[in-house]
């Protein structure tokens, strides 16, 4: 039978399984018996990256991989949790079933909802009624995500709350009025402010994004790996002419890369 097959009592199973293995490695092994929530941390961060990474290569196997790993983390938290007296497994599941099940009214109570949109709209009041939830809007977006995905999330959140533009072709002059102040504050060479309207301009531009439903994290990657691809093809065709990078003239390296654009055709 197919692994996606397995029927409910072969998936408890499988976990049950993971659980029982982490409880013996906990005692038996000396790295793993050592961990603590501070040691896992920078790990933990890096398995994520990795789940990211198989996504956007749209990897079936490499998913099913770093979802492992990242789950493997989420049960070592758990464990270390019941070590402390603290919590559990079971209470981290219980805990999250409660919370969907709060989140959900439309399908566990009397709202309705019949569009992803209409459930959007209703997420972030939801969040501020929610038991130990938010006080505020703002208050769930984390503090150490990476600055473009916490622009979006921020953005978001403040979207779900009615604080929006009426047409989103309205940002466009938004965009174009902090493109001004930037170059007005080069003109001017004052380095703190150009950082701060360096900071509106890209603010802005994500609000854009936002608005056009592109997520500005994956449009920035995809341009990451579309730059990596065409610089790899113009140092490796340099190599094969036998020249150097830094020796070459930018004429030289742009007519490379107006190649590479053609080739790799992206």
């Amino acid at each position: 039978m197919s692994d996606y097959m397995n029927t409910r009592e072969q998936k408890m199973q499988a976990f049950g399984r993971l659980l029982d293995i982490l409880d013996e490695l906990r005692v038996k092994c000396p790295w793993d018996a050592k961990q603590t929530n501070e040691s896992l941390r920078t790990n933990t961060i890096e398995e994520t990256y990795e789940l990211c990474e198989a996504i956007i290569q749209n990897n079936d196997e490499a998913i099913k991989k770093e979802l492992g790993d990242v789950l493997l983390h989420v049960i070592f938290y758990s464990k270390i949790g019941e070590e402390k007296s603290a919590f559990d497994i079971a209470d981290v599941c219980n805990s999250l079933c409660d919370k969907l099940i709060f989140r959900h009214p439309h399908v566990f109570g009397d709202d309705a909802a019949k569009t992803a949109g209409e459930v959007e709209q209703s997420w972030e009041q939801i969040k501020l009624k929610e038991k130990g939830g938010n006080k505020t809007v703002l208050e769930g977006v984390p503090s150490s995500l990476p600055s473009v995905a916490k622009a979006h999330r921020i953005q978001d959140k403040a979207r779900n709350a009615g604080f929006d533009w009426e047409k989103k072709e309205d940002v466009w002059e938004k965009v174009s009025e902090e493109f001004s102040e930037l170059k007005t504050e080069i003109a001017n060479m004052d380095k703190d402010k150009m950082e701060a309207e360096f900071g509106d301009l890209f603010f802005s531009l994500i609000n854009a994004a936002r608005l056009y439903k592109i997520n500005p994290d994956n449009a920035l990657e995809r341009t990451n790996q579309k730059f990596i691809s065409r610089f790899n093809y113009v140092e490796q065709e340099a190599k094969r002419q036998g020249k150097i990078l830094k020796d070459m003239t930018l004429q030289e390296m742009d007519d490379l890369w107006n190649e590479a654009k053609v080739k790799l055709n992206k």
